[in-house]
């Protein structure tokens, strides 16, 4: 659908005008949820336009009815090759994947491969440094790990906001959105394809590999569409929580799969559930891979609309759409781009985003830029790909893990509303980065308080 087709009202006012500190409590937002709020049940937000197919959000909720799935409108044959970028190979036959040939669907791949022992090797080998940092427990859950929170050496992202130099986390101009798509590909991702389409939008969709070895036609309609694909795991475990060899496995299989299927490697990366700290973050680096993380400007304000949650009832339509006017309207007061967390796995997802988020984000007032993170770090869509890429303007990562800092500066405008997104234990992630003065031990007191645990991705 094109934006000429939409209803262009100068405001479709679905609820009361939001208000972007709402969620601010002295200046702290200390213990917000995921989900909705004990205390709060009801959601305001403003929407400059709908979309005049949108599923009604009434609809958009755990229980609803499975909806037809729509076959792909646009394949390609093997051979084909690919014209959005040059010197790509032919596109490799997906009808010859043969899903023996690849790990168990959705469980931690096991390490005794003669795949998965060759990546060691090659780890071992890269001359990076892994620190010897013992796997999280508890599902990463912030409570659980007191040391980990506390051990600033680690630079844990999910309990701490702790970036390091190489973490890609904001576009570098302002009003530019990284945009991004996560856990697919899926039946519903052709409806998010046919939209992107109909509006000349390309994202990067970080593609879990077990999903892609269950639809590789749409992970090659993707590709050939011009879309940046990244590396999301096999199985979308919390990367902390593993072993090394684990850790390599996961991304191993996750790169070959992809390769597998386009015949192109990705050089880009999303830590499931944001999960990363030093020691996945060197593994990541001996095996070519940058972190993508998404915006955080203050511990509770993270760029996440929380539209994962909506399959699983733990969030409402009407909270979505208030976590992306929290997110939009903080977009136009920061002083850079911003990388916001979505997701095409479930169609309640897709919903939200065809029917309410995109249409309103492209009549964004003064305009976004939306582009997939390659794009938005002002590189070629070419340097997203190990074969394609020639160095010039995206080097491939070597040498040791870089010094680790705090994240951006909290700010005064409030919270995105969306602490973190679907967490196993329904609460969102506190952390200190942009607090001056906030040192380790209140961090971890904020932590073990709040029982936080991972920030879904």
């Amino acid at each position: 659908m094109s934006k000429s087709s939409f209803v262009c009202l100068a405001a479709v006012t679905v609820a009361a005008a939001y208000n972007i500190d709402a969620r601010q409590v002295s200046g702290v937002s200390v213990g917000t949820s995921a989900g909705p709020q004990p205390t709060q049940t009801s959601f305001s937000f403003t929407l400059a336009t709908t979309n005049p197919t949108a599923i009604p959000l009434a609809s958009i909720v755990s229980n609803a009815a499975t909806q037809a799935t729509h076959t792909l409108a646009t394949t390609y044959a093997p051979g084909s090759i690919p014209t959005v970028v040059s010197g790509a190979p032919p596109l490799p036959n997906a009808a010859l994947l043969a899903p023996s040939n690849y790990p168990a669907l959705d469980k931690v791949v096991p390490t005794d491969s003669p795949e998965v022992q060759q990546w060691i090797k090659d780890v071992a080998n890269s001359g990076v440094t892994i620190p010897d940092f013992a796997p999280t427990v508890d599902s990463g859950a912030c409570g659980s790990n007191a040391a980990a929170v506390a051990d600033t050496t680690r630079c844990w992202w999910t309990c701490t906001g702790c970036v390091t130099a190489t973490d890609i986390t904001t576009c570098p101009n302002k009003l530019t959105w990284g945009f991004t798509y996560d856990d697919g590909p899926s039946p519903y991702t052709e409806d998010l394809l046919q939209f992107l389409d109909q509006n000349n939008l390309k994202t990067t969709f970080f593609a879990v590999g077990s999903r892609v070895i269950s639809f590789p036609n749409i992970l090659q309609t993707e590709y050939m569409g011009g879309h940046q694909i990244g590396v999301h795991t096999w199985s979308h475990p919390p990367l902390t929580t593993l072993t090394n060899d684990q850790i390599i496995g996961e991304l191993g299989w996750s790169k070959k799969v992809i390769k597998d299927v386009l015949g192109v490697t990705p050089l880009h990366f999303r830590p499931p559930f944001g999960d990363i700290d030093n020691r996945v973050r060197a593994i990541a680096q001996a095996m070519g891979l940058t972190p993508v993380i998404w915006t955080r400007i203050s511990p509770q304000a993270t760029f996440d609309t929380d539209d994962f949650d909506l399959h699983s009832g733990l969030t409402t339509a009407s909270h979505v759409l208030q976590n992306w006017n929290y997110i939009s309207g903080n977009a136009s007061i920061i002083d850079t781009g911003f990388i916001l967390l979505e997701h095409d796995l479930f169609q309640q997802s897709v919903d939200i985003a065809t029917g309410y988020i995109l249409p309103d984000a492209l009549l964004h007032q003064p305009p976004f830029k939306i582009v997939p993170v390659i794009e938005c770090q002002n590189k070629p869509l070419s340097d997203a790909y190990l074969e394609l890429n020639d160095n010039s303007s995206n080097p491939l990562p070597s040498g040791s893990v870089p010094s680790s800092s705090a994240n951006a500066a909290g700010s005064s405008t409030g919270s995105t509303g969306s602490g973190g997104s679907g967490s196993s234990k329904g609460s969102a992630a506190v952390a200190t980065a942009g607090l001056p003065g906030l040192g380790a031990v209140f961090a971890l007191a904020l932590a073990i308080l709040a029982g936080t645990t991972l920030l879904m991705s």
